[in-house]
């Protein structure tokens, strides 16, 4: 069950993230009400999370595939341009993700 509230933990943090950018300095009402309660909802879920997956891991995952899912939505949102680093940068995150989930074995207790 950890890594079903780890799957809502990251995309009410996405949502929060891509409304923050919306939100322009939280001077527009609704999109500023969506960062609030997607990371709300993401800090939450993070907490249960916590009672099964290593802080560690579920941070790394959290974090990993938050930084990939937004900047996805910056480029197809917002019209953001990636260059070949930011490619590199990305690949080696998705890499490492794999990695943790594919072969850590790290337990929470």
């Amino acid at each position: 069950m950890g890594y079903v509230y780890l799957f809502v933990a990251i995309v009410a943090e996405v949502v929060g993230t891509s409304a923050l950018k919306a939100s322009q300095e939280f001077t527009r009402f609704w999109p500023s009400v969506v960062v609030v309660v997607g990371y709300g909802i993401a800090f939450y879920m993070l907490t249960l999370v916590l009672r099964t997956v290593p802080v560690g891991i579920a941070y790394a995952l959290w974090a990993g595939l938050g930084i990939v899912l937004v900047t996805l939505i910056g480029v197809l949102a917002f019209g953001e341009k990636l260059d070949v680093p930011a490619v590199l940068g990305l690949a080696l995150i998705i890499a490492g993700v794999v990695v943790i989930q594919a072969f850590s074995q790290v337990s929470a207790h």
